[in-house]
């Protein structure tokens, strides 16, 4: 049995929380992996603002700039092996593209609803896969992260893993790791299922305990309910700002993401999971001209059920900031992300996801 339904959350007025358990059922209660009385960094990526996403180097930097929490994303090689990129496509986050020896794997598949053409991690072994090297997905916006294409492999979570272990003994604080389950309903259907090999390597690696400071994500509904009864850790429910969750598209079932943050919707979350990570949008919405508006009451309802919010992403570009926050009509520029963070945190959640964990952190401390 999972642990959800045994966990009560207890919110504290202003930017804090006070992570504390109450028993529901017979048994001792339950502890989170640690009291909390800040606001939780998890570096999104890594510190995927300053080097290439999805590399041992971001990890290594958002753990040293003061990140709770590193975050891989997880798609599958050939041979089964979770490795760690943002999508199972590598045509653009990695070499592949310039290597003629792996020309015949570039192919079109349709992947969640959508059409992609390129080269994908389930048409690799892992051995071929540590053959490519990374690439900066986004050269026109992060220009000075390109100096580092070429230096880093793809890395399995194994070695995330054991890169958190050698970074916690260092730095002497135990740092989180936030691994995100990616389309997996479309693995599932290749017969490539995330889900027993992400069990089996926390099994592993002694981390499938209430203890452990590792949170699992998704924005499906299923995989997370699976993974209660198989996990002692945190869950995380990922809701976007429109759509809806792929595996209930795929069901026919009608709710959507927005369905999901009603009370209604939050209460269901919460006999599943722990967490809910909305768009930021989600708590502070924008208008047509891209303009923060008032903040929604989902943060106070989630709060209500027994959940944790922690959004994505903060990222300090003024492209994907709010106009509020813009320092001028260049897209590729650093905008407010100080004010962004602050508005953020005015709302009362527990955690955020950034690009730039460095800036998070900086501005969790000026409170």
């Amino acid at each position: 049995m999972g642990i959800r339904g045994r966990l009560t959350a207890l919110s504290l007025t202003g930017l804090t929380m006070l992570g504390m358990v109450v028993a529901t059922t017979g048994t001792a209660a339950a502890e989170p992996p640690e009291e909390r009385a800040e606001i939780e960094v998890y570096g999104h990526r890594g510190a995927s603002g300053y080097r290439p996403e999805h590399t041992l180097a971001s990890y290594e930097l958002a753990a040293r700039m003061g990140a709770d929490y590193i975050e891989p994303d997880l798609v599958p090689t050939k041979d089964g092996v979770l490795v760690a990129r943002h999508e199972n496509d590598i045509t653009n986050t990695t070499d592949v593209a310039e290597r003629p020896e792996f020309a015949d794997r570039k192919n079109t598949k349709v992947i969640d609803g959508t059409e992609h053409t390129g080269w994908f991690t389930e048409d690799f072994t892992l051995a071929e896969l540590k053959t490519l090297r990374a690439a900066e997905r986004l050269p026109e916006v992060r220009q000075q992260n390109t100096i580092y294409d070429g230096r880093f492999q793809v890395p399995t979570l194994q070695e995330v893993i054991d890169l958190r272990d050698r970074l916690s003994e260092e730095l002497g604080r135990d740092i989180g790791i936030a691994p995100e389950t990616k389309h997996p309903s479309y693995f599932r259907s290749i017969g490539l299922p995330l889900e027993p090999r992400l069990v089996d390597v926390l099994d592993e690696n002694g981390l499938n305990k209430l203890k452990s400071k590792v949170v699992v994500q998704s924005f499906e509904v299923s995989n997370l309910k699976q993974l209660d009864s198989e996990l002692n850790v945190r869950l995380v429910q990922l809701i976007s700002s429109s759509g809806a969750p792929q595996d209930f598209v795929e069901a026919g079932d009608p709710r959507s993401y927005e369905d999901m943050v009603t009370p209604q919707g939050l209460r269901e979350i919460a006999g599943y999971a722990d967490v809910i990570g909305p768009d930021t949008e989600v708590v502070l919405p924008v208008d047509d001209d891209e303009f923060r508006t008032e903040p929604t009451a989902v943060v106070d309802d989630a709060h209500a059920a027994g959940l944790e919010v922690v959004p994505y992403t903060v990222r300090a570009e003024n492209t994907f900031l709010p106009a509020d926050f813009r320092s001028s009509d260049d897209p590729n520029a650093y905008g407010d992300a100080f004010g962004f963070f602050r508005a953020l945190f005015a709302t009362g959640i527990d955690g955020i996801f950034s690009d730039n964990p460095d800036i998070a952190v900086a501005a969790r401390e000026e409170g």
